[in-house]
């Protein structure tokens, strides 16, 4: 391994290794890191807190020409650090590793070497590192969007966190499902467990349950057979089912409940058919048109751009995708401003809040390179 790889390595493994995972996270001693990667390669330094004990790092490698908008390169902390080893087979076990710290060096280290070359981009580049993104964004993007700091950035463009790839191509994502949870609390008559009732709060949650499940399969049936990608599809999964009345030692068996709880975790894409979304769930989420895409057309300079880059460099990308999940760039889209998901890693599979997560320290190289 070149000396210039050993660096780049021990960085990634030195910033995996502060722990930045929910309910606890350290995410001073991440900011105080990426503040001295900033110091080592001449960039300005602001930590900028809306909520106490939630940091907001934001770093600026000035341009030529200040008149022009700016470009924002945004990352997240996250999950615990683990050991950060390097096994035989020269691949890094820890989480954070694909989400999305990997991505955040992967920053540094690119204009590390932009530096060192002599090169002074045209436009300003911002870097950001924020805190919250696995818990919803709302107390890091979310305010960091809203305020006269972000404002006076002049952004004109965002990257933010994307997917590995199990192909050579790089995964680029212009839109996103945004999440919606729902909880179904149905009520009946309650009684003794030997009675049939019209009506009873089980027999009720189960008529809403099994319609969910219909609109499910139907929405699997069409990722299985190849119709539509993750991003197209609304996913639909129960995370939680309450009722009955507790005993010592489980539950009163011989009483039927007055009432029963289920939860869902529904994601919807942005150009799914509320409609057809409206009849099992018998209310019509409006608010997700709110998951506004970019497509690759010539109204979008900005696309053509990134695949022109990827394409210099060596590389190849994908058709732009709907991330099938929720990330921070919803914030920046619902600014109006223009947003990708790019995480270039190939030819690995996709393990976030997987176990063993896992990035080959090649591929750590090729992202800085």
């Amino acid at each position: 391994m070149a000396l210039d790889s050993k660096a780049i390595i021990s960085r990634f493994q030195d910033y995996l290794r502060i722990n930045t995972v929910q309910p606890n996270p350290d995410y001073y001693a991440a900011a105080n890191f990426i503040k001295l990667q900033a110091q080592s390669i001449s960039l300005q330094y602001q930590s900028i807190e809306f909520v106490q004990g939630k940091p907001i790092v934001l770093l600026k490698w000035a341009g030529s020409d200040p008149s022009l908008p700016a470009i924002l390169l945004n990352s997240h902390w996250d999950h615990p650090p683990l050991g950060a080893e390097i096994d035989e087979d020269g691949r890094i076990y820890a989480r954070g590793t694909q989400d999305m710290k990997s991505v955040g060096m992967q920053y540094l280290e690119a204009i590390r070497k932009l530096v060192a070359s002599g090169y002074k981009p045209l436009r300003s580049v911002y870097v950001t590192f924020v805190p919250d993104e696995e818990i919803g964004g709302a107390d890091g993007v979310g305010r960091f969007v809203e305020s006269e700091i972000f404002k006076s950035l002049s952004i004109a463009v965002v990257l933010d966190e994307g997917l590995p790839s199990p192909t050579e191509n790089y995964r680029v994502f212009n839109g996103e499902r945004i999440p919606w949870s729902l909880q179904i609390k149905a009520v009946g008559q309650p009684g003794h467990g030997s009675k049939l009732y019209d009506d009873s709060a089980s027999e009720n949650l189960t008529k809403s349950i099994e319609s969910m499940m219909r609109f499910r399969a139907s929405q699997f049936d069409m990722l299985k057979a190849g119709l539509k990608p993750d991003g197209g599809v609304v996913s639909v999964n129960m995370v939680f089912l309450k009722a009955g009345t507790p005993s010592p030692d489980g539950f009163v068996m011989n009483l039927q409940p007055s009432e029963a709880e289920a939860g869902f975790d529904i994601c919807i894409p942005p150009t799914a058919d509320l409609v057809a979304l409206e009849k099992p769930v018998e209310v019509r989420p409006e608010s997700f048109r709110e998951a506004i895409t970019y497509g690759n057309d010539n109204s979008n300079p900005w696309w053509g751009l990134l695949q022109n880059a990827v394409n210099e460099a060596g590389g190849k990308t994908s058709e732009p995708e709907i991330f099938p999940a929720s990330t921070d760039s919803r914030y920046f889209r619902k600014a109006g401003l223009p947003a990708f998901g790019f995480s270039p890693i190939s030819n690995t599979p996709s393990l976030l809040h997987d176990h063993n997560e896992v990035l080959s320290y090649p591929s750590v190289c090729l992202l800085s390179g």
